[in-house]
């Protein structure tokens, strides 16, 4: 019993550090993007906004109104009408005017 447990706690050792060079892998592509109240941004166009494939891929600009955290925030039209639902942080980007 004594091996078959030292075979399971290696293969679990081994399972734990694929799992952390992964992670560290995946964590190095990627760019955390944290808004604030007020930042102005572009967020990416819906397909059925979308009319042809010259069509831009981000509209906007938009005002962020507030950070909900977890990367979700709401948004407005900077005329000044708010838009219903909310947006997660992969979708809009910096708008720098």
């Amino acid at each position: 019993m004594d091996l078959l447990d030292e075979v399971r706690e290696e293969a679990r050792v081994k399972a734990e550090a694929v799992k952390r060079r992964v992670e560290r892998k995946y964590n190095t592509r990627i760019r955390p993007r944290q808004f604030r109240d007020g930042d102005l941004v572009m967020r990416k166009a819906h397909q059925y906004e979308m009319q042809n494939k010259l069509s831009p891929n981000w509209t906007g600009p938009f005002r962020i109104t507030e950070a909900l955290g977890n990367g979700a925030y709401h948004l407005e039209i900077l005329e000044g009408g708010a838009i219903p639902r909310t947006w997660n942080a992969t979708h809009p980007k910096f708008y720098y005017s």
